[in-house]
């Protein structure tokens, strides 16, 4: 069973003491995210805004309860830190990082697969339930909250067309970013399993990309009934080369899979309308909406 956030998620931030944990921590708490402890090895006992910092996630489970944990650990070491978070069973384990080598990646999904526990991630914004709760580096800004689910696997696009949707009048429930690399804890079908049960989402934005398959099988999903409200779609790269990486390490074309072309047309074969533009995407759905 997926699980996502909300206002009673209590986090830890492991690596919290770093630039980036600093950093991210004092906005995640500006926007209201309970973040209770955070982790970094040798640096028990200091505290950054305000949060105690633990040598061991076990250590902080002793003094208080949590829920969920967000990693900003550098890539060699995320593996380590994320074994630690699905030992004390945090549900979820958001991997803000971005680097970490395929196998490593590999290894931890199919433990927290076993294990019943969602990894968001690695290498993703993170995810928000808009209002409530931000356990991520999105900029809170630009999300407003209605009625708008979105799925991505751009960080940037997610920002760009949460902003139309927000000034569209729409708004969003929950956005969560499934990560850039090949291989992600998250996949489109299983955020969509979740959006479909979500009484505060009344339609679905999916933002894909090149590379991978995840767009079509989604798309199969959806055509044969496992979704069923309103959805629109973005898929960037259409004008990318094939064989070369475009941004994200997951965003590269393999022969004839995992092109543009072959995503927008089984998305459209199960009638989920695609946008050419990322601006387009609100107007779409506000037409679908109304």
């Amino acid at each position: 069973m997926v699980r996502f956030v909300d206002a009673e998620t209590r986090v830890v931030v492991q690596g919290i003491t770093g630039k980036q944990g600093r950093f991210h921590t004092k906005l995640m708490l500006e926007y209201g995210t309970k973040i209770v402890a955070g982790v970094t090895p040798g640096k028990g006992g200091d505290s950054v805004e305000g949060v105690p910092v633990y040598d061991t996630v076990a250590e902080a489970l002793d003094r208080h309860r949590i829920d969920a944990s967000i990693i900003f650990v550098p890539a060699p070491y995320a593996p380590d830190a994320v074994y630690e978070a699905l030992d004390a069973g945090l549900d979820p384990i958001v991997v803000i990082t971005e680097g970490i080598p395929i196998r490593d990646t590999m290894e931890f999904v199919a433990r927290a697969r076993k294990s019943d526990i969602t990894i968001i991630g690695p290498n993703t914004p993170g995810v928000i339930k808009v209002g409530e709760c931000k356990l991520g580096i999105m900029p809170a800004r630009v999300f407003t909250r209605g009625k708008v689910g979105i799925i991505s696997r751009s960080g940037t696009l997610t920002y760009e067309i949460a902003d139309h949707i927000s000034r569209i009048g729409l708004g969003e429930s929950t956005c969560v970013g499934l990560g850039g690399d090949p291989i992600t804890g998250l996949d489109f079908i299983d955020a969509l399993r979740w959006f479909e049960e979500d009484p505060q989402t009344d339609a679905v934005v999916l933002i894909g990309e090149i590379g991978g398959d995840a767009e079509e099988r989604a798309a199969e999903f959806i055509a044969e009934g496992g979704f069923t409200k309103p959805a629109v779609a973005y898929i960037a790269g259409r004008t990318a080369i094939p064989g070369k990486r475009m941004g994200h390490a997951g965003a590269i074309i393999q022969g004839e899979r995992g092109t543009a072309r072959s995503k927008i047309e089984a998305l459209e074969s199960a009638e989920v309308p695609v946008a050419e533009k990322p601006s387009d995407v609100a107007r779409i759905l506000k037409g679908l909406l109304s």
